[in-house]
């Protein structure tokens, strides 16, 4: 074996600084992921940067090709709904961003947040074995010691001609690592796959089809059956919940449908069914009422 140089050496040894959490192999990756005929384009890796939505909604505002991945390794400046913070030990979890310009009627467009979470739940249940429930908007929920938790969350914004769409998901974390304790991981859920490799992959090949399904039905999310299988995995619905709305505003009721628009449907005490588009929503209870 030929010696490496010392700076090789180092670098290396940062790399694999942790073996429990090995590097993704950003190769590996391209030649599973971009094709010719897909919707994927590129794919880079960067050992760390703020936050993958941003860097990406620069690249789109220059010009950006659809179907641009971005993975970081860790983030230091990963943003949620409502600028809240999100943060993770490096190469602990995948956060990533894609741009997407779809092809149909911008009313449509707010569908997209809710796409990602039924891509990424379907692909995490199917993968890593976990049962991931949605909440709504934007939230990935698992089982962890008979409680859900919060272990992703998914941030649209538009950017560019498009929209770049930021997962955050928490996969390796253990108890003492989570950020606060109603956040959860893969790993304490007691996922049967922590391989970030294939999480990726499969999460990104369910996008790319729900995507293609949805873009085919002209973003009719009853053709495309993308609003009866978002309601089916949604763990608001049938809850007691707060909506927090700008303005500081709050509607409490019971979730009871997501419409047409993707906004969350709840029925207030006054016998009034007043639709939700953007808020925070506090679950009360839980949704067998017990």
């Amino acid at each position: 074996m030929t010696p490496q140089p010392p700076g090789n050496r180092d670098k290396d040894a940062g790399r694999w600084s942790d073996l429990g959490r090995p590097p993704l192999n950003a190769a590996a990756l391209r030649r599973a992921l971009v094709r010719p005929d897909g919707l994927w384009t590129g794919l880079d890796v960067v050992p760390a940067t703020g936050s993958t939505n941003t860097d990406l909604a620069a690249r789109a505002a220059k010009g950006e090709a659809e179907g641009a991945i971005l993975v970081a390794e860790e983030q230091s400046a990963g943003r949620g709904r409502l600028d809240r913070a999100w943060s993770a030990p490096p190469r602990s979890g995948l956060f990533f961003s894609v741009f997407l310009t779809p092809r149909v009627p911008m009313e449509r467009w707010g569908w997209l947040p809710l796409l990602a979470g039924v891509a990424t739940a379907t692909a995490l249940s199917r993968t890593a074995g976990v049962d991931t429930a949605l909440k709504w908007p934007n939230d990935l929920l698992v089982p962890v010691d008979g409680q859900e938790r919060k272990t992703g969350g998914i941030l649209a914004e538009r950017a560019g001609s498009g929209v770049v769409v930021g997962i955050g998901l928490n996969v390796s974390l253990t108890a003492e690592e989570l950020p606060v304790p109603t956040a959860g991981s893969l790993a304490l859920a007691g996922a049967q796959n922590t391989d970030r490799d294939p999480l990726l992959r499969a999460v990104l090949r369910s996008l790319e089809q729900w995507y293609g399904r949805w873009q085919d039905a002209d973003g009719d999310p009853v053709r495309s059956r993308l609003q009866e299988t978002y309601a089916a995995g949604c763990a608001t619905l049938g809850r007691s919940v707060r909506a927090e709305l700008p303005g500081d505003q709050e509607i409490t009721g019971e979730a009871v449908a997501i419409d047409g628009d993707g906004r969350l449907v709840l029925a207030t005490a006054d016998g009034v069914q007043q639709p939700v588009g953007a808020g925070d929503i506090i679950h009360l209870r839980p949704a067998d009422g017990s």
